[in-house]
């Protein structure tokens, strides 16, 4: 692709990202956001100043230009701990640490950091991740805790239950649990002025066939609501509420749904090249600014695909190259100008990173690759965001995978295999894809502008980012109701009272 045309597409992307739909003159917005990425803080600020003091900027740019603002406000968020604070927290837990073997781990990548202006400034979870990306690191805490994982990224009953489901009945979509669950936002008191409106945005589920059914709406705190439609990929509640003096706003919906596992025994001699249909071209193209087709990504395809040609053997070892990327805590999305790059180069990349980047690599080899997104849990206990995807597989169709949670170790190669065509009935799904308009739209920028799983807040004044809010995920896992008929009134609705 021409490098005019990529940055015509990258800044169109950002512009999306901000609720804005067109982009017009795009050079000067390019080496900003260039600048940004390179630390260059006050070279970019300087030149955002210029560009928005000049009266020939058109309206789309200044948005850009805006975002880029407000992105190095976030990254300073992010990335505000200095070398003695990273070391005073890597020293709670290991309390003789000194400065040599500090550096030794810095200089292996291993403490995420960058120049800012020419300052050096650590990554606020970079203490933590130096336990998950160093051994040596963790051989040497006071303490030893074992990393903490999910039930379902251990191989367990579900699975096996999962896959002789599939097998035994001749379909992909079996196991089904049901679920109940309340998600909820509190804005802190006093974060918007009282008597001012809070709008917030929580994630709400689409029915998809076999794998999210009977999907019930059942209330929601403030009581009237606008439900996106089922076609919104990124489908959301919509809730108003008046802010008062010292108090927290709070805003919550709650819903009843049943979710399938999936399964799909896939036999590699039978598979053969997708046909680039018009339904299919979308998810074998570039979509920048996370999906581009560059370089390094190109030259890491061809070291790990090297001669294969039968599309699935292809996947499974991309899929074994990504999940080898080690786990560890991510920086805000929306600081990043593109995560499947930076996934490749950083040296660790977490659920959303690592599906972006498969997905990449799939699109970059003929396969057809999506998106899918939203919350996972358990029978009791534990719960936390999470990111996946699909993949097409002809003649089997869209097929699941789940790269995090990567290879399970079973001495079982069909349950080791597992999240390469299947998945578990513990999650569910809020985005089809990521990045999408909200409905109805955002006034102000996005606080994620990728992924949509903690939800949205803003008020006339602005956006209101992360740091001025908490969110909350509840759920139960109930017994399955019988004769389940589909969505009430409300589900399809578009507005409750």
């Amino acid at each position: 692709m021409p490098r005019r045309r990529r940055l015509r597409l990258l800044l169109l992307a950002l512009l999306m990202c901000g609720g804005v739909a067109q982009a017009q003159d795009l050079a000067a917005p390019a080496a900003i956001i260039a600048m940004v990425d390179a630390g260059q803080f006050k070279a970019a600020e300087s030149a955002i100043a210029a560009a928005l003091a000049h009266a020939g900027t058109d309206a789309t740019t200044r948005s850009v230009l805006e975002f880029q603002r407000e992105r190095m406000r976030r990254i300073r968020l992010d990335f505000s701990l200095d070398a003695d604070a990273t070391k005073a927290r890597v020293r709670q837990q290991i309390p003789d640490l000194d400065d040599a073997e500090f550096a030794a781990w810095d200089a292996a990548g291993l403490l995420e950091h960058q120049f800012i202006d020419g300052e050096l400034r650590y990554f606020k979870r970079a203490p933590s991740n130096l336990f998950l990306l160093g051994e040596a690191a963790r051989a040497r805490r006071v303490k030893a805790a074992p990393p903490q994982v999910g039930p379902m990224e251990v191989a367990n009953a579900h699975h096996r239950e999962v896959r002789d489901a599939a097998l035994a009945s001749g379909r992909s979509s079996v196991a089904p649990r049901h679920v109940r669950v309340t998600q909820s936002i509190s804005v802190h008191a006093d974060a918007v002025p009282a008597g001012e409106i809070v709008r917030a945005w929580l994630p709400y589920p689409r029915e998809i066939a076999g794998q999210q059914e009977h999907l019930r709406f059942e209330a929601s705190v403030p009581r009237r609501h606008v439900l996106a439609p089922a076609s919104a990929l990124q489908r959301t509640v919509y809730l108003e509420a008046r802010a008062k003096a010292g108090e927290a706003t709070t805003f919550s919906v709650t819903y009843e749904l049943d979710v399938h596992a999936q399964y799909h025994a896939v036999d590699a001699d039978k598979v053969v090249p997708a046909a680039a249909t018009p339904e299919l071209a979308p998810y074998l193209a570039e979509r920048p600014p996370h999906v581009v087709f560059s370089e390094s990504l190109q030259l890491f395809s061809r070291q790990i695909v090297g001669e294969e040609k039968n599309p699935w053997r292809i996947a499974q070892k991309l899929y074994a190259a990504v999940d080898r990327i080690p786990w560890a805590g991510a920086r805000e999305y929306s600081t990043i100008s593109n995560i499947s790059e930076y996934a490749l180069h950083a040296g660790h990349a977490d659920c959303g990173q690592q599906t972006l980047l498969l997905m990449t690599l799939l699109r970059m080899n003929g396969i057809p690759s999506r998106w899918q997104s939203g919350w996972i849990y358990s029978d009791a206990g534990y719960d936390n965001m999470h990111d996946w995807g699909w993949l097409y597989i002809a003649p089997y169709g869209w097929v699941p995978m789940d790269v995090t949670f990567g290879q399970l170790d079973s001495d079982d190669p069909a349950i080791a295999g597992f999240y390469l065509g299947g998945l578990d009935a513990y999650r569910i799904a809020f985005n089809d894809d990521y990045g999408r308009e909200l409905v109805p739209p955002k006034t102000h920028f996005r606080s994620e502008t990728v992924d949509l799983q903690r939800g949205e807040v803003e008020w006339s004044g602005g956006n209101l980012y992360f740091d001025q809010w908490d969110y909350d995920f509840t759920w139960q896992v109930l017994p399955r109701r019988q004769g389940a008929h589909g969505p009430n009134d409300h589900a399809d609705s578009g507005e409750g009272t």
